[in-house]
């Protein structure tokens, strides 16, 4: 029976891409239940990415099924899927044509009226996701303007202004500096705050650390731990899959009233 909390679910997920020898995605199983920030790490190549095209229905399993609050997540016509999941990609690999404000406003299509203007509702929700991402004065700045990391956090604002339930991010601050890793992060984790849920690709370890309620280590397409952070990031589960190479501590983390783990990639 599935937890009347869980918004988004994957059972048995397998994928194989086209031409493929072998399954980049083996057997996962996945549920996100409201209230999460389910950070999902792992090595290059290991299937995260592709995970996540699987959970916001880009792709088809070959085997297993993704449900959105208990609907196959496919069947659910994509105006309706957009006004509950939401999906923040790593970049913008074709940048259109339009101004920082009016790609923000894009997010809001789900919940516009056809051929009518943008509500009051509307604006509002798009002048509150700049001014969360730090946007503020670079909303009539065309999208080709600005830096990778700016763009980045137009993605960002974009899935805010949309307010689903569900956002699934892949790999946020590539381009950030400390102070807006920091942020972009807090974002996320302020939708598990208002009983929404947020599944995020990282490589960070310290970020996922910091703000993860539960941490998923996956390696070559399977899970290989699922847990609080005091459980995956640890020398015997990372080191079995990233190697020996790495260092920990452990800090106390604000709004967590604990010590939580730090690692950094430290030649021994």
């Amino acid at each position: 029976m599935v937890n009347s909390d869980t918004l988004l679910e994957g059972k048995d997920l397998r994928f194989r891409y086209e031409g493929g020898s072998e399954d980049v995605v083996r057997g996962v199983d996945l549920a996100l239940d409201a209230g999460e920030v389910v950070c999902v790490i792992g090595p290059n190549g290991a299937g995260k990415s592709t995970l996540l095209r699987l959970l916001a229905g880009l792709e088809r399993p070959a085997v297993g099924d993704v449900r959105l609050g208990g609907e196959p997540v496919r069947s659910i016509p994509a105006k309706e899927r957009a006004r509950r999941l939401a999906l923040v990609p790593q970049a913008l690999f074709a940048l259109p044509s339009l101004t920082v404000e009016e790609f923000v406003g894009q997010g809001r299509y789900s919940r516009s009226r056809f051929l009518r203007g943008p509500s009051l509702e509307d604006r509002a929700a798009v002048a509150a996701a700049l001014s969360d991402a730090d946007l503020v004065g670079l909303g009539e700045r065309s999208l080709d303007e600005l830096s990778g990391g700016q763009r980045q956090r137009a993605l960002v604002a974009r899935a805010l202004a949309q307010e689903p339930r569900v956002v699934l991010v892949d790999e946020p601050t590539n381009s950030l500096d400390p102070r807006h890793q920091l942020q972009v992060f807090e974002l996320i984790a302020g939708m598990g705050c208002l009983g929404r849920a947020a599944l995020v690709v990282t490589h960070d370890l310290n970020l996922a650390s910091q703000f993860a309620t539960r941490v998923i280590l996956i390696d070559q397409g399977e899970v290989r731990a699922s847990g609080s952070v005091h459980e995956v990031l640890r020398p015997d589960v990372l080191g079995a899959v990233y190697g020996e190479d790495l260092a920990f501590g452990a800090r106390r983390v604000v709004g967590w009233d604990e010590e939580r783990p730090w690692v950094l990639p430290w030649r021994g």
